[in-house]
């Protein structure tokens, strides 16, 4: 096939994918998978299948990263909290710590959908500022009413505008990555001879902080945070 995939061609990719998922040749689903996310052809359907069939052979990093990436594109299916937690049980790392939980904005702005609260804020503030235009055209007896309905339109529209200002900070300020090698060492510095501080391993979440070279200063669920090498992280 050319570089080019039509609709016909990418859902026939897809299919036969699944169709070789089905019959547990999970490499030649996953090759599938992977042929339709070159080409263009993504999204979280795509990328939940493809975690699935990386998760069937036994590579925790590549199956939650691509299962977390098909949640960020808005994947919200029971099946992918599901595979996400069975690959959690399965990561040699648990990490615990009295930080263990994550940060506020970053677990608000996970537990929205930022495209619906995008377009709550628009519809709401546009409509409230409609409503003051036409308020000084209208009767007094109807005023009330309508005063009623732009103050709870606007009432809404607060909110959500920060909603949607906490979504656009933590989509341009926290950069999260799934760690893909085996073991992977963090170290004091980011250089090959510094102290190690921590070993993790595959599957495991963690937060990019900043890079030097071939090193990214990453930051544990705990709080612990190392300089490990690039090639063994992938971002979200």
């Amino acid at each position: 096939m050319s570089d080019y995939y039509s609709p016909a061609e990418a859902q026939d990719v897809f299919l036969k994918a699944n169709e070789a998922y089905s019959r547990g040749d999970y490499a030649q689903a996953q090759a599938g998978y992977e042929k339709l996310l070159s080409h263009g052809h993504g999204g979280p359907d795509v990328l939940y299948n493809l975690g699935t069939a990386y998760l069937a052979q036994g590579d925790l990093g590549r199956a939650v990263l691509a299962l977390e990436q098909a949640k960020k594109q808005g994947g919200r299916a029971p099946d992918l909290e599901a595979n996400l937690a069975m690959a959690r049980e399965r990561q040699v790392d648990k990490v615990v710590g009295a930080t263990a939980e994550e940060e506020f904005l970053p677990r608000v702005t996970a537990a929205t959908d930022g495209s619906l609260v995008a377009w709550t804020f628009l519809g709401t503030w546009v409509g409230a500022l409609l409503l003051v235009l036409v308020l000084r055209w209208m009767s007094p007896g109807r005023r009330m009413g309508v005063g009623i309905v732009m103050a709870l339109l606007f009432a809404v529209a607060i909110p959500s505008g920060g909603l949607l200002a906490a979504h656009a900070y933590v989509e341009h300020t926290v950069h999260e990555a799934v760690v893909l090698s085996p073991t992977l060492v963090a170290r004091e510095l980011p250089q090959p001879g510094a102290r190690s501080i921590f070993e993790v391993h595959a599957g495991l979440k963690v937060r990019l902080l900043e890079d030097s070279g071939r090193f990214v200063r990453i930051r544990l669920p705990n709080g612990l945070e190392g300089w490990a090498e690039r090639d063994g992280v992938e971002r979200i």
